[in-house]
C-alpha cells in the first residue's frame, strides 16, 4: 500500500507544482502586459490625446472579433457539419481506421481547438486593419470623380481597400472551411478514394459544392473590383500608373467577362449539390482557366502589340492627357505659374538695383557647416550639443525681415563621458537650455557667424522666452522631473559661471510634461518600462515627481496623429514666449486614379536625407494638411488644421473629434514662423521634372524631361541630389520678395550624355498669407544655355585665379571647404553664390568664413566678402548691397590661421607725423596700389589686381617699419 501511494503522492505534487509554475508564469506575462498598456494610457491622458489611444484600442478589438467569429465560426460549422453528416457505417481501409484511433480521443478537443486557433490568426489580421474600416465608416467624398467609370476618387480611396479587404478574408475563412470539411469527410468515410474511383457521400457533396460555390462566387466579385484597381495599378503601354488604351479596351471588360464567367460557375456548383453531377461545374472550372488566360493576359497583349505599339501616340494620347491631370492635381502641382524667364549672360553695371531687397537676403551661413562653429563657440558645456544640420527660419529685427540660421542647444548626455552614473542622467541631466541664432547674410570680420540670440543665459533680439528644452531631437530617453513645492532643487539648470566655471543653477521642472509618479504602482511599472530600479527605490522620486518620455517631436506627433506621414525636418521657432517645435504632417493615399505612383522616400533623398535600402512607400496623392507645434519646456502637442479642404483629413478628423484645432487658431507669431515643407516640396520637384509638360504627345515623345541636378559640393562618388534651398527674394513674375524655398533642373538624360545647364527654376511661397503654396516656375529658353549648378562648381574649381587663392588659404594646416552653392534669379540673369570656409585640420576646427565666390553667366568673382564680390562682378557696382557690406575686407594673400581669429577692436583715427618721409611715400604707394586695385577689377584683370594686392601689402609693411 505505502509503495503505490508513495508515486501517486510525487506525481500529485509534480502536478500541482508544474499548475502553481503555470499560473505564475501567466500571472507575471499578464502584469507585463496590463502594466504596458497602462503606461500608454498615462502618457496619452498626461497630453490630452486619451481618445486617440481608445479609438485605436477599441477598433482594433472590435476588428479583432470580428475576424475571430468570422473565422472559427464558419470552420467549426464546417468541421461539424463533415462530422455529423459522416456514413455511420461507412466501411474504412486499415490506414483510416488507425487514423480515427489516434484521433478520436482529441476529436473534441480538435473540433473546438483548431477553429478558435484560426480564428486568433483572423482576428490578428483583421485587428491591424480598423484605419481600413474606420475611413470607410467616417469617408468624406473628395468631388472629383475619375476618367473611366465616373466614380468619385473617394471610391477607390475608402470602398475598393474594404472591399477588397473583405472578399480576401472571406475567401481565405471559405477556403480553410473547404479544406476542414474535406479532412473530416475523408476521415470518416464520406469521401474515399478507391484507385481511380472516387466515392463522395450526398451529404460531402452538397457541403462540399456549396462551398466551392461560394469560394468561386467571391473569386467573381474579386475579378469584378479588378477593373477598377487598373486605374491606380502599372499599365501594359507607356503610362507608368493607370489604364492606358489597352487597360481601357481590353483588360477591363475582359475582367467583366470573367467575372461573368465565374459567377456562372458558382450557379454550376449549387446545380451540382441538387442533381449531383460533377461534370457540369468541372468543365465551367476549366473554361474559367482557359478564359483568364485568354480574356485576361493573351487578348490584352494581342491588342497590346499589334494594335497599340504601331500607333501608340495616337491611341495612348487621352490616356497620357488623364495622367497628366490627375498627377498634377494629387500632387498639388496643378496650378504651379509658369513664367518664361530668358536669363541674360552680361554682367552689367547697377543690374541689381531692382533686387536690392532680395541680394540684402542671400544666406552666406550655410546650416551644414555652421554646427562646428556654433558648438565651439556656443555650447559652453560637453553636455550641450547642436544638431548636424541647423535650420533655416526668419526673424523680424529692427523692422526687418531677417533669414537667421537657428539651433537649439540641446543636451548631450555622452558628453559627461565617465562621470555619468544612473542618478545624474535621470535626475540631474535634464534639460538643453536655450537657442543660438545667427543672421544668414551676416559675418564677423574674422569670418565667425553674427549671432542675433546667443549666450548663457539667453540674450538677443527674439525677446524673452522660455529657454529650457526638456523635449528636442536629441533629449534622453526619460528623465525624472518636478517635485514639491519649495524643495531642494537638484537638476542642473545651466552654467552659470561661464565655460570655465563649475558653478551652475539649479532648478525643478513646474510644467505638466509627463505622468506622475504619485503612488507606488506607477513607480514600479516605469521602473519595469525603463529597468531601472532608481525610479522605484531613490528618494528623489517624490509624489510630485513626472517621468518625461517620447520626447522626440516627431516621435510625440506621430503617436497622438498616427494617420499623418511626417516631415523629416522638424525646426525650432520661438513663439509667444516659447520654444516650440514646428513639424509638417502630410495625409497621402496609394489609390488616387491615373495618378504616379511614386516612392516617397525615393523622391526626398538627397545630400541631408539618405535613400533607403527598401523603399515601401508608394504614394500618389499627398497634402501638407496639418501643421503641428511642440512645446520644448512641457512637451505639449497641439495639431492645427493647415489644409482645411482636403478630404483625406476631413475624414481623419471624423475619426479622432476634437483633436485637431482650426487654422485660425493659430497665433500670429506662430503664422510667421510656418515654412513650406521641404520634403513636400522635393516630392513636387521630382514630378514636375516630368510633368511641367502638359502636352500628351511632347510627354509620349520625352523631348522635354527634367531632373534635380546633383549636390555639386557632395562627394562626387555620393551622386546624391542637391537639396532646396530657404531664401528670402523675390522670384521674376512675383509682386514682392518672400520666404522661399528653391530648386533648380537640368535635361534627364544618360550618364555620359548629362548636360548641366539650367532648363528650369522652381519657388515656392513659405510666407502665410494668400499666396502661401504658390509655385513658380522659371523656364529657361531652349534656344540659350545658362550654366547649371554642376557646371559653376567646375568654372569654380578649375579657374586659374580662384585656384590659386584657394591655395594660399589651404597652405599649412588648414582646409579650405565649400558652403552650399545657391542660385538666384536675378539682374535679369541667374546668380550663382558659394561661400568659402577655412578649417584647422588638427587642433581645434572649426569653419571660418573667409571668402565669397560668385558667378553670373560666364563671369566669375572671388572676394572676401558678398558685396564686395558682387560689385566686382557688375563692373564695380551692383547696385545693390549684400549683408555683410560693413564687414572689413582682408587681403587675400595674408595667410589665415583659423585657429586664432581676433576680435574686432575699435578702430582710431590714426595720426600722420609730419616730418616721416618714410611713412608718407609707404602710405602714398599704399593709396596708388589701392587705386590700380579697383581699376584692375573693373576691367575684369584679375591678375593685375593681384599684383596691386601684392604692393598694398608690401606698403603696409613699409609704413608699419617708419612707425617703429
Amino acid at each position: 500500500m505505502s509503495t503505490q501511494s508513495a508515486p501517486a503522492a510525487a506525481n500529485r505534487t509534480r502536478v500541482t507544482l508544474t499548475i502553481t509554475a503555470v499560473i505564475i508564469a501567466v500571472v507575471v506575462i499578464a502584469f507585463f502586459v496590463v502594466s504596458n498598456l497602462y503606461t500608454e494610457v498615462l502618457w496619452y491622458e498626461q497630453l490630452g490625446f486619451l481618445n486617440v489611444l481608445t479609438t485605436q484600442w477599441f477598433a482594433g478589438a472590435i476588428m479583432f472579433l470580428v475576424g475571430f467569429f468570422a473565422m472559427a465560426i464558419p470552420v467549426y460549422v464546417s468541421i461539424l457539419v463533415a462530422f455529423r453528416a459522416r456514413p455511420v457505417y461507412a466501411k474504412l481501409n486499415s490506414q483510416l481506421d488507425r487514423y480515427q484511433q489516434v484521433i478520436e480521443p482529441l476529436r473534441r478537443l480538435a473540433m473546438i481547438g483548431i477553429p478558435v486557433l484560426l480564428g486568433v490568426f483572423g482576428g490578428v489580421s483583421t485587428a491591424t486593419n480598423w484605419p481600413i474600416v474606420l475611413q470607410w465608416l467616417n469617408k468624406t467624398p473628395f468631388g472629383e470623380t475619375d476618367p473611366q467609370f465616373g466614380l468619385d476618387v473617394s471610391f477607390y480611396f475608402y470602398d475598393l481597400p474594404l472591399f477588397h479587404g473583405a472578399l480576401g478574408f472571406a475567401s481565405a475563412v471559405v477556403l480553410i472551411s473547404g479544406v476542414g470539411a474535406l479532412a473530416t469527410s475523408y476521415l470518416y468515410g464520406a469521401l474515399r478514394f478507391n484507385g481511380r474511383e472516387v466515392r463522395i457521400s450526398r451529404s460531402a457533396r452538397v457541403q462540399i459544392s456549396i462551398t466551392a460555390a461560394i469560394f468561386i462566387a467571391l473569386q467573381a466579385a474579386s475579378i469584378w473590383l479588378d477593373q477598377y484597381t487598373t486605374l491606380y495599378s502599372p499599365a501594359q503601354g507607356f503610362l507608368v500608373t493607370g489604364a492606358g488604351y489597352t487597360e481601357a479596351n481590353a483588360t477591363i471588360p475582359g475582367r467583366a467577362i470573367l467575372a461573368g464567367i465565374a459567377a456562372v460557375v458558382a450557379v454550376l456548383f449549387i446545380v451540382t449539390a441538387i442533381i449531383g453531377r460533377w461534370r457540369l461545374p468541372i468543365i465551367g472550372t476549366a473554361l474559367l482557366l482557359v478564359s483568364g488566360l485568354v480574356v485576361g493576359s493573351l487578348y490584352p497583349w494581342i491588342v497590346q502589340r499589334f494594335q497599340v505599339e504601331p500607333s501608340a501616340q495616337t491611341y495612348e494620347a487621352p490616356y497620357i492627357e488623364r495622367n497628366i491631370d490627375a498627377t498634377r492635381e494629387a500632387y498639388g502641382v496643378a496650378d504651379v505659374e509658369e513664367v518664361p524667364y530668358s536669363a541674360t549672360s552680361d554682367a552689367e553695371p547697377g543690374a541689381l538695383r531692382a533686387d536690392a531687397e532680395t541680394t540684402a537676403n542671400i544666406r552666406i551661413l550655410d546650416p551644414a557647416i555652421a554646427p562646428n562653429a556654433f558648438k565651439q563657440l556656443e555650447q559652453f558645456k560637453q553636455y550641450y550639443d547642436f544638431a548636424p544640420h541647423l535650420d533655416v527660419d526668419r526673424y523680424e529685427i529692427d523692422g526687418q525681415t531677417q533669414d537667421t540660421v537657428i539651433a537649439v542647444r540641446e543636451l548631450n548626455q555622452a558628453g559627461l563621458g565617465d562621470s555619468q552614473t544612473d542618478y545624474s542622467n535621470t535626475f540631474v541631466y535634464t534639460h538643453g537650455y536655450g537657442l543660438v541664432a545667427a543672421f544668414g547674410n551676416q559675418r564677423s570680420s574674422d569670418g565667425e557667424p553674427v549671432f542675433l540670440e546667443s549666450g548663457i543665459p539667453s540674450v538677443g533680439a527674439l525677446g524673452d522666452f522660455e529657454p529650457r528644452v526638456y523635449f528636442g531631437e536629441q533629449s534622453p530617453t526619460y528623465s525624472i522631473a518636478g517635485g514639491p513645492e519649495g524643495s531642494r532643487p537638484i537638476e542642473l539648470d545651466y552654467p552659470s559661471g561661464g565655460a570655465e566655471s563649475d558653478a551652475n543653477e539649479q532648478t525643478t521642472f513646474a510644467g505638466d510634461g509627463g505622468p506622475k509618479l504619485d503612488n507606488v504602482f506607477k513607480k514600479l511599472i516605469y521602473a519595469i518600462k525603463f529597468q531601472s530600479e532608481q525610479i522605484f527605490l531613490s528618494d528623489a522620486v517624490t509624489n510630485e515627481s513626472q517621468v518625461l518620455y517620447d520626447r522626440n517631436p516627431r516621435d510625440r506627433v506621430q503617436k497622438v496623429a498616427p494617420y499623418l506621414t511626417l516631415d523629416n525636418d522638424s525646426y525650432p521657432a520661438v513663439v509667444d514666449g516659447k520654444i516650440v517645435w514646428v513639424v509638417d504632417g502630410y495625409t497621402t493615399g496609394t489609390n488616387y486614379p491615373y495618378s504616379r505612383v511614386e516612392q516617397l522616400s525615393d523622391m526626398i533623398a538627397d545630400t541631408y536625407q539618405p535613400r533607403p535600402a527598401f523603399a515601401v512607400d508608394d504614394v500618389n496623392y499627398i497634402r501638407n494638411s496639418v501643421k503641428a507645434t511642440v512645446d520644448a519646456y512641457d512637451g505639449t502637442v497641439t495639431l492645427y488644421s493647415w489644409d482645411d479642404e482636403d478630404p483625406v483629413l476631413k475624414t481623419w478628423e471624423k475619426i479622432f473629434p476634437t483633436t485637431i484645432k482650426p487654422m485660425s487658431d493659430m497665433s500670429d507669431q506662430l503664422l510667421e514662423h510656418v515654412r513650406y515643407p521641404a520634403d513636400l516640396f522635393k516630392v513636387q520637384r521630382a514630378i514636375l521634372g516630368s510633368y511641367h509638360v502638359t502636352d500628351p504627345g511632347s510627354f509620349f515623345s520625352s523631348d522635354d524631361q527634367w531632373i534635380t541636378p546633383d549636390d555639386p559640393v557632395s562627394a562626387a562618388a555620393a551622386q546624391t541630389l542637391q537639396p532646396p534651398y530657404y531664401l528670402t527674394m523675390q522670384v521674376p513674375g512675383t509682386d514682392a520678395p518672400a520666404f522661399s524655398l528653391y530648386s533648380t533642373f537640368i535635361p534627364r538624360a544618360s550618364a555620359d550624355s548629362t548636360r548641366n545647364v539650367l532648363t528650369g527654376y522652381l519657388a515656392v511661397n513659405s510666407d502665410a498669407g494668400p499666396d502661401y503654396g504658390k509655385l513658380t516656375l522659371l523656364t529657361l529658353p531652349k534656344q540659350t544655355t545658362q550654366p547649371g549648378p554642376g557646371q559653376v562648381q567646375n568654372n569654380f574649381r578649375t579657374d586659374t585665379d580662384v585656384a590659386n587663392q584657394l591655395a594660399l588659404l589651404q597652405r599649412g594646416e588648414t582646409e579650405v571647404r565649400l558652403g552650399n552653392l545657391l542660385t538666384l534669379p536675378v539682374g535679369g540673369g541667374l546668380l550663382y553664390v558659394q561661400p568659402v570656409y577655412v578649417q584647422a585640420t588638427s587642433g581645434t576646427q572649426y569653419p571660418l568664413l573667409r571668402k565669397v565666390l560668385v558667378s553670373f553667366g560666364d563671369q566669375i568673382a572671388f572676394e572676401d566678402t558678398l558685396d564686395q564680390a558682387l560689385d566686382t562682378l557688375f563692373g564695380g557696382d551692383s547696385g545693390a548691397n549684400a549683408g555683410d557690406g560693413e564687414v572689413v575686407p582682408t587681403d587675400a594673400t595674408t595667410p589665415v590661421d583659423p585657429t586664432a581669429p581676433v576680435d574686432p577692436t575699435t578702430p582710431t583715427e590714426p595720426t600722420t607725423p609730419t616730418d616721416n618721409a618714410a611713412l608718407s611715400q609707404a602710405l602714398s604707394d599704399y593709396q596708388s596700389a589701392l587705386s590700380d586695385r579697383q581699376a584692375a577689377y573693373a576691367s575684369g584683370d584679375l591678375v593685375a589686381a593681384a599684383e596691386a594686392d601684392e604692393r598694398m601689402v608690401a606698403a603696409i609693411n613699409q609704413a608699419i617699419a617708419a612707425t617703429s
